[in-house]
C-alpha cells in the first residue's frame, strides 16, 4: 500500500493551525519519508514488532516496493518459541510478549513474515502469554514432551490468535514465511545502536534492559553521534526504529507531541546517563521515526509513526523534540548506509 507523503505533510500543517495549538506545537515539515498506514497494536506489548516492521516497510517503499506486514504473525511465532523454553525450564521461565526491535529483526530470519491482510487478529497477547505459561508449567509437571506440547500449543494459538494460512501470496507469487522475509529484509544490513557511559563506547555492548531477553548487543556511541546518525538516515529516505521512554510528562499521544518540560537546556550525555541509572528513563515503547520537522521557534523535531491508532491530531503521527530524543532514547535500529 503506497503512502502519500504530501497528504501527511498537509495534514500536519492543517491540524496544527486549525486547533490553535501553542506556538511550540505548530510544526513545519522538513523531510517526510514514505510509510505504510498507521496501525493499532491493540492490547499487548507488541510495539517493538510493529515499529520494526514499519521500519522495514518504509525501507522497502524507499526502494519502490509496497509491502504491509503482519506483526501478529511474528508475535505468534515468538511466543510459541518462548512457550517451549518455558516448558524446558520446568515452568520457571514465564512466557512473555515483550522484546526489543533487534529481537523483531532476528525473528524475521527465524520465523519469517506474512502480509498484514493475510494474518490479522485482535488477540490480547498478555492474556495469551498467561495461558501459555500455565500450559507449559502443567506440561512440564506431567512430562508430556515437546511433541505433545506443540500439539496443545497449536490448538491454543489457533483459537486465541488465528490458524496460520497454508500459503503466503504476494503479487501473484507464492512464498513460505521465511522466503518472504528473506526477499524483503537482510538483517545484516541493519545496525542497532545505544548510548550509555556505563559500558565502553565504540563497540557492541549488551543492553541490560528487561526486554532484552536474548542479550542482544548494541553499538554504543555518544548521544551526539546517535542523533546525527538518525538524522542522516531520515534525510537519506530511511526510516528508523526507536525505543525509549514514553512515560514522562512531556509525552502526550493525545496532543501528538513529546518534548521535555521545564526549560530549553540541551540534554547532555551525563544528564541522560543519570536519568537512566535512576530508572527515570526506561524502555517502555517503540515507534518508527519517519521524518524531520521544526516548530515555530526553529527547534528540531523527529516525526514519529506510532502504533496506537489514528485518534490524535496528526492521524497517529507524533512530533518528538530533539531534546526529548536525547534524554529518552534507549536504542535505535536502522539500515546501514
Amino acid at each position: 500500500m503506497k503512502a502519500i507523503v504530501v497528504m501527511f505533510a498537509a495534514l500536519v500543517l492543517v491540524c496544527s493551525c486549525a486547533n490553535e495549538r501553542p506556538a511550540d506545537e505548530v510544526f513545519t515539515i522538513e523531510k517526510m519519508n514514505r510509510m505504510t498506514p498507521v496501525k493499532d497494536q491493540g492490547r499487548g506489548p507488541l510495539c517493538w514488532i510493529y515499529a520494526m516492521l514499519a521500519t522495514v516497510e518504509g525501507d522497502r517503499l524507499a526502494e519502490g516496493d509496497s509491502v504491509n506486514l503482519s506483526a501478529v504473525y511474528v508475535a505468534r511465532s515468538v511466543v510459541a518459541a518462548r512457550t517451549e523454553r518455558s516448558y524446558l525450564s520446568a515452568g520457571r521461565e514465564a512466557v512473555t510478549a515483550d522484546g526489543t526491535a533487534a529481537d523483531a529483526l532476528a525473528a524475521l530470519c527465524d520465523y519469517g513474515v506474512m502480509p498484514y491482510d493475510a494474518y490479522r487478529s485482535d488477540c490480547n497477547f498478555n492474556v495469551l502469554c498467561r495461558k501459555l505459561t500455565a500450559m507449559a508449567k502443567q506440561g512440564a509437571a506431567m512430562r508430556v514432551g515437546i511433541s505433545r506440547l506443540r500439539d496443545r500449543m497449536a490448538y491454543v494459538l489457533d483459537t486465541a490468535v488465528n490458524p496460520v494460512p497454508p500459503h503466503v501470496w504476494l503479487y501473484g507469487a507464492e512464498y513460505t514465511p521465511r522466503e518472504l522475509a528473506a526477499s524483503l529484509c537482510d538483517p545484516s544490513e541493519y545496525v542497532a545502536m545505544t548510548s550509555f557511559t556505563h559500558e565502553p563506547m565504540g563497540g557492541a555492548v549488551p543492553l541490560g534492559i528487561p526486554a532484552n531477553h536474548a542479550g542482544r548487543k548494541f553499538v554504543n556511541v555518544p548521544v551526539d553521534t546517535l542523533a546525527a546518525r538518525v538524522e542522516r538516515a531520515l534525510r537519506a529516505g530511511l526510516n528508523v526504529c526507536w525505543e525509549g521512554d514514553t512515560s514522562n510528562a512531556g509525552f502526550s499521544f493525545e496532543r501528538g507531541v513529546a518534548h521535555l518540560e521545564g526549560g530549553d537546556a540541551a540534554v547532555t550525555q551525563a544528564m541522560r546517563q543519570r536519568a537512566f541509572e535512576r530508572l527515570e528513563v526506561t524502555d517502555d515503547h517503540a515507534m518508527t521515526l519517519v521524518g524531520l520537522a521544526r516548530d515555530s521557534r526553529g527547534r528540531r523535531y523527529f516525526v514519529c509513526k506510532n502504533s496506537w491508532g489514528t485518534d490524535n491530531p496528526y492521524g497517529g503521527l507524533m512530533f518528538m523534540s530533539l531534546d526529548y530524543f536525547r534524554m529518552n532514547t534507549v536504542a535505535v535500529v536502522m539500515k546501514s548506509f
